[in-house]
């Protein structure tokens, strides 16, 4: 089997990331709060990132899941807010989910976010109370219920490589410090302790990638939670890393790679938590 992108995969890949830096500023993002950006919400849908999908013959692009984790991968890459997976599930349910038109979230495990701003709801959210997000880009309310909503396998898969392209991020970010930034009449890039950080957030990164698209392929449950326990780790075990390379000015409101260990904990907590995908492997042991 061959598991090396195609092109059609490659070119996909090439468009979300040009459109997502031609439209998107993380930073003008994060000062005007947990707003979502409709228009661009709107252009994601043109672009058909929510029915990438949903069949041709129901106005959909009619792919699968294997590049649907790609572009969730360069969603991740940006940390580009709202309930972008929620909405994608709803596509062939919620009428204007497709277009962009409509905004949909949904519980899991007595999580919900962007609760304010969904027009479609998927699950219980009698009760809901707003709880404090370490994300400044995802607001959160908790309800009494810890019913899941739907989604399931795709759900926790691209989670996983939301995370996935958030680690990827931050350990490109790592080596181009590491590149540059001089101490003691050299880069620190040539310190032993930090190539070592490197190599591992390299490491991380690489299998946590293995597992996401291989798990694409099969979308069987247990390699999905297992995909969704090394995203998750190489997401936030990635970010810390980075501010290690970073020194103290990688803990300053300046630096992304904050945003970045924010979001992947946030993450982490849904779509399984950790604990339900441990269980989900442990099964099946």
């Amino acid at each position: 089997m061959d598991f090396r992108l195609t092109e059609d995969q490659k070119a996909l890949r090439a468009g979300v990331r040009e459109l997502l830096a031609r439209r998107f500023d993380l930073r003008r993002a994060v000062d005007a709060g947990p707003v979502l950006d409709r228009a661009l919400w709107r252009e994601l849908g043109e672009a058909g990132f929510f029915a990438l999908r949903v069949p041709e013959e129901r106005g959909g692009v009619g792919l699968g899941a294997p590049e649907a984790v790609l572009v969730f991968e360069e969603a991740g890459r940006v940390l580009l807010p709202g309930p972008l997976i929620a909405t994608h599930l709803a596509a062939e349910v919620v009428p204007g989910a497709a277009e962009g038109e409509a905004v949909v979230t949904s519980v899991d495990g007595g999580l919900v976010e962007w609760l304010d701003e969904a027009e479609v709801v998927m699950g219980d959210v009698e009760g809901a109370v707003p709880v404090r997000s370490v994300d400044p880009l995802t607001p959160l309310h908790r309800v009494p219920s810890r019913a899941p909503g739907a989604g399931g396998e795709l759900a926790s898969l691209l989670s996983a490589a939301e995370q996935l392209g958030s680690a990827a991020a931050v350990t490109g970010t790592a080596v181009g410090h590491a590149r540059t930034r001089s101490q003691f009449g050299q880069v620190i890039g040539a310190f032993q302790a930090v190539k070592h950080l490197c190599a591992g957030m390299l490491v991380r990164v690489e299998v946590a990638r293995a597992a996401v698209y291989g798990a694409a392929v099969t979308l069987d449950p247990v390699e999905v939670a297992g995909a969704k326990l090394l995203a998750d780790e190489a997401a936030v075990q990635c970010a810390r890393d980075c501010l290690q390379v970073h020194g103290g000015m990688g803990f300053t409101w300046e630096a992304d790679v904050h945003l970045h260990l924010k979001r992947a904990w946030v993450r982490a907590e849904r779509w399984p938590t950790e604990a339900v995908a441990e269980e989900t492997v442990a099964a099946a042991l």
